[in-house]
């Protein structure tokens, strides 16, 4: 590493970006203003990327808390699929970027990184796992630093976060 900024990849609503359901940012002024001279941000928003309009409808995972489905609150509409085949080739992208971490949206239904509420078919709340890109994130890079917004302002997540971007690139990790 050359003792520049660390290249990392970030949910764009956390950067100000208006790419949420309700057509809203999610700015975190701690990313881009104290992390803002540590890293480089190479923003990602799977919604959008995969096609779905901004604004949109509301989703959230439903079903087998093992293999979730993204559906829309409701109309209904399953987006699993979509998102899956835009995330495949996304992944692959990633490899030549370079990136050596990754911090996503805490609690969304495609980019949270774990406690985002699994619903039954009726919308009641029976397990918590990872977002659907999150999950596609870990599976595909196992060793690359991946982190929500909130843990990051945690000094001890933090310095795990930053030593392990150090370490190496998202290619390092893959299975």
């Amino acid at each position: 590493m050359d003792g520049g900024p660390i290249r990392i990849g970030v949910s764009a609503c956390l950067l100000g970006r208006k790419v949420r359901y309700d057509g809203r940012h999610k700015h975190d002024p701690y990313l881009t203003g104290a992390l803002g001279p540590l890293f480089e941000w190479v923003p990602v928003c799977p919604e959008v990327e995969c096609g779905l309009p901004v604004p949109r409808e509301a989703m959230r995972l439903v079903g087998d808390p093992a293999q979730p489905r993204l559906v829309t609150i409701d109309s209904g509409t399953d987006h699993t699929d979509r998102m899956r085949i835009w995330a495949e080739e996304r992944l692959r992208q990633i490899e030549s970027l370079g990136l050596r971490g990754f911090v996503l949206k805490r609690n969304s239904p495609s980019c949270g990184t774990e406690g985002v509420a699994i619903h039954d078919a009726g919308g009641r709340p029976i397990a918590h796992g990872a977002g659907c890109w999150a999950r596609a994130l870990a599976e595909r890079f196992p060793g690359l630093p991946a982190v929500d917004e909130e843990r990051l302002k945690d000094p001890a997540v933090l310095a795990w976060f930053v030593e392990g971007a150090r370490k190496g690139a998202a290619t390092a990790g893959r299975r």
